[in-house]
C-alpha cells in the first residue's frame, strides 16, 4: 500500500510533500491516532487514509501557498486545539475502488478526531478527480466548509 501511495504522489522526488517517514509517522500519531487510518482484510491493507488535524492559521498559510505540505506538518503543534483537518491522501487498492470504503474510513477518522477537537472545516490539495470527489462528499456528509489549495 505504501508503494502505491509513494508512486502516485511521487513523494520520493518532492521534498515538500509528507512521505510518512518513521519520524513523521511518530508525530502524526502524537497529533492524533486517527491521522493514519486503514481498512485491512486477511491479505493486508486495502484502504489507507492520511489526514492531519491542524489550526485554521496553518490551514490558511497552506492554502495560500505560503507553506508546503511538509511545513504544514511541522507547524502543527502537539497540544494545540485543532479546528481544521487536512485531507492529505486516500489510497485504495484497485480491486476495492468505487465501493465507498475510502469514504467510510475517512468519516470514521474525522468523527474520531472530532471527539477531541472542535473541527469546523476540511481542506485538501487535489491530485485526482477521485480525490476531489471524495473531499467534496466528506464535506457534505460532515456539513463542513471545504477549502481547496489551487497550486
Amino acid at each position: 500500500m505504501m508503494e502505491l501511495v509513494t508512486d502516485f504522489f511521487d513523494t520520493r522526488n518532492d521534498p515538500d510533500q509528507i512521505s510518512v517517514t518513521p519520524e513523521e509517522q511518530k508525530k502524526l500519531f502524537a497529533i492524533h491516532p486517527a491521522t493514519l487510518s486503514e481498512l485491512s482484510n486477511e491479505d493486508g491493507p486495502i484502504v489507507w487514509i492520511l489526514m492531519i488535524p491542524t489550526t485554521q492559521i496553518v490551514m490558511e498559510r497552506f492554502l495560500s501557498g505560503k507553506i508546503s505540505e511538509k511545513q504544514l506538518l511541522e507547524r502543527t503543534k502537539l497540544g494545540d486545539t485543532y479546528d481544521a483537518i487536512y485531507l492529505c491522501s486516500a489510497s485504495v487498492l484497485p480491486e476495492f475502488q468505487h465501493k465507498g470504503l475510502a469514504k467510510q474510513v475517512a468519516l470514521d477518522a474525522i468523527n474520531n478526531i472530532q471527539r477531541s477537537h472542535p473541527i469546523r472545516s476540511l481542506f485538501y490539495w487535489p491530485f485526482s478527480d477521485a480525490g476531489k470527489a471524495l473531499a467534496i462528499s466528506l464535506a457534505r456528509t460532515c456539513n463542513m466548509q471545504l477549502f481547496e489549495r489551487n497550486q
